[in-house]
């Protein structure tokens, strides 16, 4: 693994380079921004203040602080309605989302084994599960010609797997990094049919959900739950698993507090069953990290406790969802027809371009160095944007510089 192992030249390195020569516009970074600093919630940077030592910079439990689980667990309920009397297991805290997503690997996944995940994808994802794990990744299309999830490619991959192996895994991320792509209500409900179909048909499934960006979902079509919810009690050869987290659902990136959760129709008491996996993974945590961040879970616990919680939650969401609304408006405009396409979005922090004209890392480093503003490319005609920190007033003026720079390099 040490010999396979290398620092992608991908979004983190355009970032980095974005950050020294983006003088005028920043639209890679994968945080909230407002007004020019860091989103927050009042709640979590009043409470750093208050802490005291036994609650912050003493060793957590493996398994995170019970407290936290406790209430993220309860959360899980709020916000998925369809959980309504499923029994699943109680949340393992993990250091961030990208630590569940390993956590769930170094579990799940051996040297070899199949995981289906669209062709559109965070990058990440080749470094966690095929370059450390030995995992191999099956592709297929996200979007149809329709300009919907593909459901047919979907269907058609996941059939063609299940007659080769005797367990394959499927990743859905939801809002999807980079498109910003949430699936509709029924996308989903035809997504849980299919991985129940091929369940009864006698291969194990183990679907896994990364919902890092839950919530932030702008429009009324879209599935606001976690497609977790409706796969966790379909078929006992079918393992969910939720990967979620704080991170960005809160507004506190840094903090790094994620969690995995587990469910699955067992037949007698499920109790022993998740106590087993959750002991599973807190020793995958202990072998690895011990525990995530006392600090960082206490900021969580705390500000999840307090009355503005939601009340904060729902200001920064109508920020963002002002923004996607702004960034869809502007791009309804006809002038850049003839330079780009726009893959669909309606949630979370990010929209793509597809260019059609111009190579996308040519027009990135030309928008750089000349107008000094950063953008993410992806492969050779994606441009990926975020708007989650770009200022509403800014957007216009971001995608007629886009659009300069394709008519320079044209």
């Amino acid at each position: 693994m040490g010999k396979n192992l290398f620092f992608p030249k991908g979004i983190l390195s355009q970032s980095a380079e974005a950050k020294e020569k983006a003088y005028k516009l920043n639209a890679t970074i994968g945080i909230a921004t407002e007004k020019g600093r860091t989103m927050h919630f009042p709640s979590v940077m009043e409470s750093i203040y208050s802490i005291r030592p036994k609650a912050s910079i003493t060793y957590a439990p493996s398994f995170g602080i019970l407290e936290l689980r406790k209430t993220w667990q309860d959360s899980l309920f709020i916000k998925n309605p369809s959980l309504s009397g499923k029994t699943i297991s109680l949340p393992v805290v993990t250091c961030g989302i990208t630590h569940a997503i390993s956590m769930f690997a170094d579990m799940w996944l051996n040297p070899g084994d199949v995981i289906v995940l669209p062709d559109m994808m965070w990058g990440n994802y080749n470094m966690i599960l095929n370059v450390k794990k030995g995992a191999v990744i099956c592709h297929f299309p996200l979007f149809s010609s329709e300009g919907k999830f593909n459901l047919t490619t979907f269907e058609e991959t996941l059939r063609a797997e299940a007659e080769k192996h005797d367990k394959i895994s499927v990743l859905l991320n939801f809002p999807n990094n980079p498109t910003g792509y949430s699936v509709t209500e029924e996308e989903g409900g035809h997504i849980v049919e299919i991985l129940t179909s091929i369940a009864e048909a006698g291969t194990n499934v183990i679907a896994v959900t990364d919902d890092s960006y839950f919530g932030l979902f702008y429009e009324d079509q879209t599935l606001k739950e976690s497609l977790f919810a409706n796969l966790c009690d379909r078929h006992p050869r079918m393992l969910a698993v939720k990967l979620d987290g704080a991170t960005k659902e809160n507004f506190v990136w840094g903090l790094r507090v994620g969690f995995i959760t587990y469910g699955c129709p067992i037949n007698g008491d499920p109790l022993p069953v998740y106590d087993a996996l959750e002991k599973k993974t807190a020793g995958s945590i202990r072998g690895s990290i011990s525990n995530a961040s006392h600090l960082g879970q206490t900021i969580v616990l705390k500000s999840m406790q307090g009355d503005r919680f939601m009340a904060e939650k729902e200001e920064k969401f109508k920020i963002l969802q002002s923004r996607a609304r702004c960034v869809k408006k502007v791009l309804s405009d006809s002038k850049y027809k003839e330079a780009w396409d726009v893959y669909p979005f309606n949630s979370g922090y990010f929209m793509c371009l597809k260019l059609k004209t111009v190579n996308a890392e040519t027009l990135r480093l030309h928008l750089l160095e000349k107008y000094g503003v950063g953008l993410i490319s992806i492969g050779d005609k994606d441009l990926r944007i975020a708007f989650s920190c770009l200022e509403e007033s800014d957007i216009p003026e971001l995608f007629d510089i886009i659009l300069k720079g394709v008519e320079d390099l044209s």
